[in-house]
């Protein structure tokens, strides 16, 4: 018996060996094929400048539970509540005949679509054009990217029922916005803890500064924007609910406060260090959030005046071909690009903020600190916002990409990326009207 089947075994070897050849050969195949390079092309551009309005609300974002928890790799725990809420926290701008939004979303990511559509609903509210931005929190819901990668490495199964709920939250958070305007006064200042944030894979230091823009009513703070860089990764891994992690803490302490609704924005990231935030699981997460919120009520606020600059610019930049060498072993290289190319954008926006004195890039996609100080160069921008309008994953400079170093090892593209972005950066920058 045993003699038998040795014998079928070695008559069905070279069937085997020639079906695993063919599979390997057919992954192997150039499907990706050569992408076009070109100039970035402006896509959208508004522009004001005079006495400043503003209104700002948070709208509950409720997932359809059950619902799996994004932020790691499989296996991922499915989520049934959230012990903390998850919000869509908005921010409504006017001068000059000019309106823009903010709308903050307690999320890992935002891909473009979701973008384009929050963006479209927006219409109806009169905004010329919206920025939306995620916390990246590594605990929050999945199930909102449809693309391959992002489902198997981050986001989960594609759910089109999550993705109504998320646009209609934040939807729902610029039309209350919108329909709340009113005169402002803008005050701007800057603390700095640097033990607050700490190094990734040993790439350049963040500097650990927080800036802080308070949006002042006549009788109350309307809103408050916290710029910071830190990656929210505090909520224990594996946990079965969903969480803002220290964003959502941090916002929530703020408008207990009185600092009216408070969008925390990512910038050039670092890890959250724990150094400051005492015990294990949720209450080092409090604990962080709780030291957050006492930097930011540090800050020496400088108001800016009557007369305030508002802009917005978005332009689409051709991305470099996928290249997964740093992610796969090397005989998978062409099976990897492959992989990528069906879930990498050909195209991303990036993007330029100016408020008042604060003139930002941003960028859809993750900087490291050295990516970060190579916008700012380039641009002359006060600082760097992430995780904006799309997501192409994690962006280094090039010299780190060919040497291997930093956050490259993570980097679906090449090292042409950074440069992509860089120079739609310098046209939106341009266009946004970037002092010189």
């Amino acid at each position: 018996m045993a003699s038998s089947r040795l014998a079928r075994w070695r008559s069905l070897f070279p069937l085997v060996l020639l079906t695993v050849g063919a599979a390997y050969a057919l992954a192997s195949w150039n499907w990706c094929g050569s992408w076009a390079e070109r100039a970035p092309v402006l896509v959208s551009q508004v522009r004001g400048e005079g006495p400043l309005r503003a209104g700002a609300a948070k709208v509950l974002l409720a997932p359809p539970f059950p619902v799996v928890v994004a932020g790691y790799n499989p296996p991922r725990p499915e989520a049934s509540q959230a012990v903390v809420p998850l919000h869509a926290r908005a921010v409504v701008l006017e001068t000059g005949g000019t309106r823009v939004g903010l709308v903050s979303l307690d999320l890992l990511l935002v891909p473009d679509v979701l973008a384009a559509r929050v963006r479209e609903r927006a219409k109806a509210s009169g905004l010329g054009d919206v920025l939306v931005l995620a916390t990246h929190t590594h605990s929050s819901l999945g199930g909102y990217d449809s693309r391959l990668v992002a489902q198997l490495s981050g986001t989960g199964r594609y759910r089109e029922d999550v993705v109504e709920v998320i646009t209609a939250a934040a939807s729902d958070a610029l039309a209350q916005a919108a329909a709340a305007l009113t005169p402002v006064s803008l005050e701007v200042g800057e603390a700095r803890k640097p033990g607050f944030v700490t190094s990734r894979s040993g790439g350049a230091v963040p500097d650990g500064t927080l800036t802080r823009a308070v949006l002042r009513g006549p009788e109350a703070a309307v809103a408050e924007l916290l710029f910071f860089a830190a990656h929210p990764t505090l909520v224990p891994r594996r946990r079965a609910f969903v969480d803002p992690d220290y964003p959502g803490r941090l916002s929530a302490l703020r408008e207990e406060e009185g600092s009216g609704v408070t969008l925390v924005l990512q910038g050039a990231l670092g890890n959250a260090s724990v150094a400051y935030a005492k015990g294990q699981g949720l209450e080092r997460v409090s604990g962080f959030a709780q030291a957050m919120a006492k930097l930011a009520g540090s800050a020496t606020l400088s108001p800016v005046g009557e007369t305030v600059r508002l802009a917005l610019a978005r332009a689409d930049a051709a991305m470099p071909r996928p290249d997964a060498s740093r992610l796969v072993p090397s005989l998978t290289r062409a099976a990897g690009d492959n992989l990528l190319c069906g879930s990498a954008p050909r195209v991303a926006e990036v993007g330029a903020l100016v408020l008042g004195p604060l003139e930002l890039v941003a960028v859809p996609g993750e900087p490291s600190v050295a990516a970060g100080l190579e916008l700012l160069r380039r641009t002359g921008a006060t600082g760097v916002l992430g995780l904006a309008d799309g997501y192409v994953g994690y962006v280094e400079t090039a010299a780190n990409v060919e040497a291997g170093r930093g956050e490259s090892r993570m980097q679906y593209f090449g090292p042409a990326l950074l440069e992509r972005l860089s120079v739609a950066a310098e046209l939106v920058a341009g266009a946004a009207g970037f002092t010189p």
